[in-house]
């Protein structure tokens, strides 16, 4: 396939983002269709350096969120780059940046300044925590992010230490949350004609993704604790030790409950008083995952999994990430992602008429400079 019918074919995004967030979005809008021009500093996206592994000079991190995009070098704080850029913007749709806020403003390509000069562009800025406010303009990063806004208070074992999640996962949810901004942009540019500016804060995603917890507190006004992988508000909704590895129960409901009982052998757990309802069988989870740690020891986790799961009982085996990866459902869904002795995660918004798209790998260091340079007809020397 080569791109042409892509959801977004003849859209073209200026990507000037660097690390994690904005690259993750402009990756997606790729996967799309979407022509992503990718410029780099002098020094190049730092994430260039987060490893090892490395292959070819790049690091594995920086390979994971840098596909179907074209690279280009340019020192924006020279003058003449800066006009190039200015070339680049008039055949654009969409600009991403995550420079901290104020700097674009200082080098006079302020948000206020493009849609004047491009009313039709999508400006999309992702920061740590948005331009103004106690905290605006200071610079963000996913971990301290998930320290600030609570995240990490609600993470980990309800004995141990307020724990930073094992992926980073404000960075992730801030580009998803550039995508749907961007795409809600774009369409409405469909009936007015006019773009706008997409304010993309990490703090505000990482706020928006404490659920139940938030919610918990609204209502209860109870302070949200760890409580390792059980849930806070359903029981069985944790993890459980069988003869040869651990299992997560997802049990959401009392039929599934019932179900589940049946399965193991003990319906009779279904109609104890202490696990009649979900609201019993969460007061009562101590007690009951003593039953269930006995109910379950004679079990293999993959195999009872897979029984329960077929019968309706959500669940799974907690496998490795290799594991995951290897398992036969991950390759039908085409989720890994191989070209060319490249190996990536495939893309998970499925579209039945215009499906992602992998045609480019991720860009060695300045590698389309003089190519995109030659289509705005700029010298290489300009840059």
């Amino acid at each position: 396939m080569d791109g042409t019918t892509g959801s977004l074919a003849g859209i073209r995004v200026i990507d000037l983002s660097r690390v994690l967030g904005g690259p993750y979005c402009t990756q997606i809008l790729g996967d799309h269709g979407a022509d992503v021009i990718k410029v780099e500093p002098p020094q190049g996206d730092e994430t260039r350096a987060w490893g090892p592994p490395f292959e070819n000079g790049s690091s594995s991190y920086f390979q994971g969120v840098n596909r179907n995009k074209r690279g280009i070098v340019l020192d924006l704080k020279r003058e003449e780059a800066r006009a190039m850029l200015l070339v680049m913007l008039e055949s654009a749709d969409v600009l991403v940046e995550n420079f901290k806020p104020g700097t674009l403003e200082g080098w006079g390509l302020g948000p206020d300044i493009l849609a004047a000069r491009f009313p039709r562009l999508v400006h999309c800025r992702v920061s740590g925590f948005g331009a103004d406010g106690p905290l605006g303009g200071l610079p963000g990063y996913d971990a301290a992010v998930q320290a600030m806004v609570g995240l990490m208070s609600i993470n980990g074992p309800a004995s141990g230490e307020p724990t930073r999640m094992g992926v980073p996962v404000v960075d992730l949810v801030t580009g998803l949350n550039a995508v749907v901004g961007i795409l809600l942009a774009l369409g409405e540019r469909e009936r007015s004609g006019r773009g706008q500016f997409v304010d993309i804060a990490l703090y505000d995603c990482g706020l928006s993704i404490l659920h139940p917890h938030l919610a918990n507190f609204f209502m209860s006004g109870r302070t949200p604790a760890r409580s390792g992988n059980a849930h806070p508000n359903i029981s069985p909704y944790d993890s459980f030790a069988t003869g040869d590895g651990e299992i997560f129960l997802a049990v959401g409901n009392d039929g599934q409950f019932a179900k589940f009982c049946a399965l193991v052998g003990q319906p009779q757990l279904a109609g104890d008083p202490r696990f009649l309802t979900n609201g019993d069988r969460t007061v009562n989870r101590a007690a009951l995952r003593a039953e269930l740690e006995t109910v379950l020891a004679p079990y293999g986790a993959a195999a009872l999994a897979d029984r329960l799961i077929r019968a309706g009982v959500p669940c799974g085996p907690v496998l490795s990430v290799p594991e995951a990866v290897a398992h036969p459902h991950t390759r039908h869904r085409e989720m890994v992602v191989e070209m060319e002795g490249y190996r990536g995660t495939g893309a998970p918004v499925k579209l039945s008429r215009t499906p992602a798209s992998y045609r480019r790998l991720p860009p060695a260091f300045g590698e389309h400079t003089d190519e995109v340079l030659a289509e705005i007809g700029a010298a290489p020397a300009d840059k």
